[in-house]
């Protein structure tokens, strides 16, 4: 099997007949969400799957991933922890804060950073970042993956609060979640709009792209916070 690097810490794994994305497992042995293990040259990997993750399709739609892995990263919306399994995995020397507010989620959260010891869990609401700021240091890297209507304000705060300068911003935008009659890539273009106009806090965006077939009607943005 064909072992390449696609981006730091990110891998996929080509066995001749099939392309997999994976990572690199920090904790060998153990599977997070049922996911298949590889051993290749003494080196395990998890196979990371796209449709149960917004970044991993993100990362097979080419985007250019800034997470490195001595990176700071603030997570928003980390649920149970998938997507936050695979980040932990990239950042070897690198930190993962996971926000989740559901109370059910958040105890499998809790479980997963009991065993990885580079994800700090923070149980709060991502439409106030004043209650976890006493937590959160300077992020590299915001990742956002949240079903609500205010999408592109949730982004902007967060990252007036957390995000360094000339940080990036990965943002997933659920159409759905803020109109569900409206055409999707309307809601696209006027949450990227608020995102770049509303919240007085400036980006550049890098990169955009639709996340089908793996995610419908959602849009994958990368932005860099731009210090004038």
């Amino acid at each position: 099997m064909l072992v390449r690097e696609l981006y730091s810490g990110a891998y996929e794994l080509d066995s001749g007949d099939r392309k997999m994305l994976a990572t690199r497992n920090m904790m060998p042995g153990m599977s997070v969400y049922g996911e298949r293990l590889i051993i290749e040259e003494d080196i395990e990997y998890r196979l990371w799957d796209p449709g149960r993750s917004k970044l991993g399709s993100m990362l097979l739609k080419k985007f250019d991933i800034p997470i490195e892995q001595d990176s700071t990263v603030l997570y928003l919306g980390a649920a149970s922890g998938t997507t936050v399994s695979h980040v932990s995995d990239m950042l070897m020397d690198g930190l993962v804060y996971a926000l989740e507010f559901s109370p059910r989620t958040m105890r499998d959260l809790v479980q997963l950073c009991e065993i990885r010891p580079n994800i700090i869990p923070i149980f709060a609401d991502a439409n106030k970042p004043h209650s976890y700021a006493h937590i959160v240091e300077k992020a590299d890297v915001i990742f956002q993956d949240i079903a609500q209507p205010n999408q592109a304000e949730i982004a902007a705060i967060n990252s007036k609060y957390f995000l360094g300068e000339e940080g990036y911003l990965m943002l997933s935008i659920k159409s759905r979640s803020i109109d569900t009659i409206a055409n999707p890539r309307k809601v696209f273009r006027e949450e990227l709009a608020k995102l770049q106009n509303d919240f007085s806090i400036e980006f550049e965006v890098l990169d955009r792209k639709e996340l089908a077939p793996f995610h419908e009607d959602h849009l994958g943005v990368l932005a860099k916070r731009f210090m004038g």
